[in-house]
């Protein structure tokens, strides 16, 4: 699984300026809304920066956080900070996720789930969700689709810029997996006008919706609905980002038969 060693500290200095957390935090509920679902506890795995997180939490939700990477939690931290009741953050890769308790549902989203190059890693994030969203509980997120890693991202590069950042993006498709490598440089401003240099790699691969079924269903997930971004409508072919949304289909009965076998 690629990470964000050096991107942690510039994400949203560079890619997380054009979203709108709060609109996102909205346009999710009103997803768990229109399947009948209305969680008070919610996990956001993969959490990065925390801005969902406390967006989410300041719509009511009891959150809890996790991430893999120390550098993005540490912004979480700082996002989350002073809110009430206090969000739980968990430094996590999200392939072992580890709760002290169920939650009623969870999201993930700016295409983490895209950084897990290999089936056998998906499969073991949705086995471990599907331990800890409760039964009938719904998991809600957005992956990358092939289209935009054939046509969008591909093998192009860009420029990203903003004051006192420079950052040089090369991307390179391998077509068979739909997979892209992605090579970055940050050129930052020091106090005394030197630039220093950072690099980073980020591997991302897109799966097609037959196979995001089967991993579903293969990890006992009832894939209900997938929409364009930020929408309710039906995908279309150049769609850059599909959101999914799944039940856990596991009944109350199993899971309180499990927690009684490990007491």
């Amino acid at each position: 699984m690629s990470g964000y060693r050096a991107l942690g500290g510039y994400y949203d200095r560079l890619m997380g300026t054009d979203v709108d957390y709060a609109a996102r935090a909205a346009y999710l509920l009103s997803l768990f809304a229109r399947f009948g679902s209305r969680p008070t506890t919610l996990l956001d795995l993969a959490c990065g920066s925390g801005k969902l997180t406390r967006e989410l939490a300041l719509l009511g939700l009891d959150m809890t956080g996790t991430d893999a990477s120390p550098d993005m939690l540490m912004q979480a931290r700082e996002a989350v900070a002073g809110l009430t009741p206090e969000v739980l953050l968990l430094q996590q890769d999200m392939r072992a996720l580890d709760l002290n308790d169920t939650v009623d549902g969870a999201v993930c989203t700016q295409d983490s789930l895209n950084h897990l190059c290999k089936t056998a890693d998906i499969a073991a994030v949705l086995a471990r969700l599907r331990l800890f969203v409760s039964p009938q509980g719904l998991f809600i997120f957005d992956v990358n689709t092939p289209y935009k890693h054939r046509y969008l991202l591909g093998n192009n590069d860009f420029v990203l810029e903003e004051d006192g950042l420079l950052c040089l993006w090369r991307n390179r498709l391998e077509e068979r997996t739909c997979t892209v490598r992605m090579d970055l440089d940050f050129l930052e401003e020091q106090p005394d006008g030197r630039y220093e240099r950072v690099s980073d790699t980020v591997v991302e691969r897109a799966y097609s919706l037959t196979t995001w079924k089967k991993l579903l269903a293969d990890a006992g997930f009832e894939l209900l609905s997938v929409f364009a971004d930020g929408t309710t409508d039906t995908p279309a072919a150049d769609s850059d980002r599909w959101v999914l949304v799944a039940r856990n289909t596991r009944a109350a009965e199993e899971y309180y038969d499990k927690v009684n076998e490990n007491e």
